[in-house]
């Protein structure tokens, strides 16, 4: 039987902290698990070494026994045992590795499978997913779960994006032999709406101007998620233009007074119903047009 190197498994130095050997071993518990490598029997074996090596080298007592005996393993433990005369005492040549238990290498340097203690395991995780308008994830909101018996209450925190996963640690599946409860993933997916498209942190909206505002100058409503605010608009603007409101876009995530920007793209709306009057004048305004260009020419 060769010697097992279970540093080398989960990809860590010998000396490497307990944070260290958890961090690894979760890792490689993820990619090689079960669940997620159906009927794969080399990830089974993987995760088989995954889980042999952190149970010696996350108990402190047993990896201080494994760096002693190291390479030699074999030799130290067909050493007599003086106190009762027996030259194998600990150590089986004919150990069976059946499914789902330790390798022959760990039986015989820990002492057989009588001796071994339950290996932990995490709970199940589970997923789910919930829709939010706009406006909610603008300014934060709450949703109910019903988790088997429990009803759970969470809370969205404003600036929240579309498909972008919540977890709620420790309210999933009940871990067995001291092991940790599972997770719940929730992903988030945010409604269309009828005005604004959003892009990362920044809004886009088309807004209406009147042709006399748009010629003259003036003011214009827009009704932000926030709240309505007036937005200038320049004389002669162009229909298409592209005005930039700074901070007027979605919160951050996680990131307190701090947002995108709103971009307004201008709409330059023509009147209808013109009175005689109108139509007269804009005959006026046509002509004394065409003269001031003949002027320019």
């Amino acid at each position: 039987m060769d010697y097992t190197d279970y540093y080398k498994i989960l990809g860590v130095a010998k000396t490497a902290t307990a944070d260290e050997i958890k961090k690894a071993y979760r890792k490689l518990a993820v990619k090689y698990h079960p669940d997620k490598n159906l009927n794969n029997k080399q990830a089974e074996e993987k995760f088989k070494e995954a889980n042999e090596a952190n149970e010696v080298l996350s108990d402190v007592d047993k990896r201080k026994k494994y760096d002693e005996l190291g390479e030699n393993w074999n030799r130290q433990q067909a050493q007599p045992d003086e106190r009762y005369g027996n030259p194998n005492r600990g150590y089986s040549s004919g150990t069976e590795f059946n499914e789902g238990s330790f390798s022959d290498f760990f039986e015989n340097i820990f002492g057989g499978r009588g001796q071994r203690e339950p290996r932990k395991a995490k709970g199940q995780d589970y997923n789910t997913a919930v829709t939010i308008s706009l406006e909610e994830s603008y300014a934060g909101t709450t949703r109910q779960l019903q988790l088997e018996t429990q009803k759970l209450q969470i809370k969205i925190k404003l600036g929240v994006k579309e498909a972008q996963i919540l977890r709620l640690r420790g309210k999933g599946g009940k871990g067995s032999s001291g092991g940790e409860d599972g997770d719940i993933y929730i992903t988030v997916h945010i409604s269309e709406h009828p005005l604004y498209k959003r892009k990362e942190d920044d809004l886009y909206c088309n807004v209406n101007v009147d042709l006399y505002t748009a010629i003259l100058g003036g003011q214009t409503v827009i009704n932000t998620l926030r709240n309505p605010i007036k937005m200038n608009v320049n004389a002669e603007t162009d229909n298409g233009k592209v005005v930039r409101l700074k901070g007027m876009g979605m919160p951050r995530y996680g990131k307190e007074n701090e947002f995108g920007d709103l971009y307004a793209k201008v709409h330059v709306t023509l009147p209808t119903k013109l009175s005689p009057k109108e139509i007269e004048l804009f005959k006026e305004l046509s002509t004394l047009k065409k003269e001031s260009h003949a002027e320019t020419i």
